[in-house]
């Protein structure tokens, strides 16, 4: 059984660590389920074990917290959907190579549902969207933009953190970073890219896709990056 829990409203950061961190502990004792948090956060900054000083441009502009998490630095804000994945990995399979492709399929499927192609990048992290819309890059190749981030944290098999997939946040305030240390590419949203999705919408099809990625028992085809 996963459990899914859905807060209205912007979550304090630290409290959501907080909560990850004793929700972890206890699916590892094997005294609480798995849980699946979907939260919105108030505007801030999140380094990752590994986020450059540098990259944090504009230091003063919103908090900025040590996620302790995989990758670099992101913003989270009203607007985005964060999903905290909190799985025993102990059961399904040790196989943390896998988990992360299961991870990214599910954003992949995710945004399927909304006819939108996601794709992942060799030696860039998140999900991509194509913009056939906008100028190729200086060396032809054709303009992307970040849709979504990954960075995941294990403890004793258990993980935390998780997923954000933008929604409508403001695509300004990604400007007070370098986010995930990428410098050539933008972000985008479902709304940025014309797609009238509320939040209920992406929530409903993060659960149906869910239900189809890691209760299908099969492993999807190796994914060419992973953040973790």
């Amino acid at each position: 059984m996963v459990e899914w829990i859905i807060t209205d409203g912007l979550t304090d950061y630290a409290e959501a660590l907080q909560f990850m961190e004793s929700r972890a502990g206890a699916i590892a004792a094997g005294t609480a389920e798995e849980c699946i948090w979907l939260v919105e956060h108030p505007p801030l900054y999140t380094a990752g074990t590994s986020a450059r000083p540098e990259d944090l441009t504009d230091p003063d502009r919103f908090p900025v917290y040590e996620a302790r998490r995989g990758g670099q630095y992101t913003y989270h804000g009203p607007g985005q959907r964060v999903v905290y994945v909190m799985l025993d990995l102990g059961k399904r399979g040790r196989d943390l190579r896998r988990f992360v492709q299961q991870l990214e399929d599910w954003v992949i499927a995710t945004l399927g549902t909304f006819n939108l192609r996601g794709e992942i990048r060799e030696g860039r992290v998140g999900v991509w969207i194509t913009r056939p819309d906008r100028p190729a890059n200086a060396d032809g190749s054709p303009a992307e933009d970040k849709i979504a981030a990954i960075g995941i944290r294990l403890r004793r098999w258990v993980s935390f953190h998780g997923i954000s997939i933008n929604v409508d946040p403001d695509l300004e305030h990604f400007s007070g970073i370098v986010p995930c240390g990428i410098r050539d590419h933008g972000v985008t949203s479902l709304v940025d890219l014309g797609l009238p999705v509320t939040m209920d919408d992406l929530d409903v099809a993060l659960r149906q896709c869910f239900d189809e990625v890691f209760a299908s028992g099969s492993a999807p085809a190796p994914a060419t990056h992973s953040d973790i």
